[in-house]
């Protein structure tokens, strides 16, 4: 099976049973558009459907994973209660979805910077590998939103209830070996150039074992994490309602 992408946005490579998926806007350090997110989906959907694929890495171009949303996308959309829209939730919900059903493990390269909606795509993640020094935040708070992606139920499961709200109440920015210690990264590394030989080590060690093993394991693992929990909350963040006036004003400022 041969891999394309729709977008310039997404560059994608299949190379000895490793599909790797890459936002590429390295100037912008990769912020997220939603063509990205529902052509990144598109592709993990893909790779499920393929033998020879058995191991999906999500990594951005140049210096970043990724800084978050772009908010320039925003402009003219008039927030309601802390939420940007469909514009955005719409593929991400897909993305967060097909991450979650395949039975293909996600590992995300998160190197550089990692913040609010990139966040919420690698805590979807089956693993997180990244360095010492990347930028780590769910800075929602700041600008008067909400996560909408899942975040109440991943990050309180990565790292505790009471690391999650410090986390989002504060807004605080913290890096890669905290993220390793808090449990939201498998691993931490001194530099970019260590993580991928540990990061092609891992992937040789999943393609030699059985992909229908590995996706049986996948499977049983959600249960075990109770996946119905983080459906209904991908659900919930976009139905509930809140009074948050002063989302514009933030964003604008920003």
């Amino acid at each position: 099976m041969s891999y394309q992408s729709s977008t310039p946005l997404i560059n994608v490579e299949l190379d000895a049973n490793c599909l790797t998926i890459e936002f590429n806007r390295p100037n912008a350090l990769n912020a997220l558009r939603p063509e990205m997110l529902s052509e990144a989906a598109r592709l993990v959907e893909q790779a499920n459907a393929d033998a020879d694929v058995m191991v999906i890495v999500l990594r951005g171009a140049g210096r970043a994973f990724s800084a978050g949303v772009d908010l320039k996308v925003l402009q003219g959309i008039e927030p309601q209660g802390g939420i940007i829209g469909n514009v955005f939730d719409e593929p991400a919900a897909q993305l967060a979805a097909a991450i979650r059903d395949t039975g293909v493990p996600v590992i995300a390269r998160a190197v550089g910077a990692c913040f609010t909606g990139a966040l919420e795509v690698a805590l979807h993640c089956d693993f997180v590998y990244t360095p010492h020094s990347t930028k780590f935040g769910a800075p929602h708070t700041k600008f008067g939103l909400r996560p909408t992606w899942g975040m109440s139920q991943t990050l309180s499961r990565a790292v505790g209830q009471r690391r999650a709200r410090e986390l989002s109440f504060t807004a605080k920015i913290f890096t890669g070996a905290q993220a390793f210690e808090w449990g939201i990264a498998n691993d931490s590394f001194e530099t970019p150039e260590a993580l991928d030989e540990a990061l092609a080590a891992t992937c040789a060690q999943i393609t030699a074992n059985s992909p229908e093993a590995v996706a049986a394991m996948k499977d049983l693992y959600r249960l075990a994490e109770n996946e119905d929990g983080i459906r209904a909350s991908l659900k919930a963040e976009t139905s509930s309602q809140y009074s948050i006036s002063d989302t514009e004003e933030r964003l604008s400022a920003f």
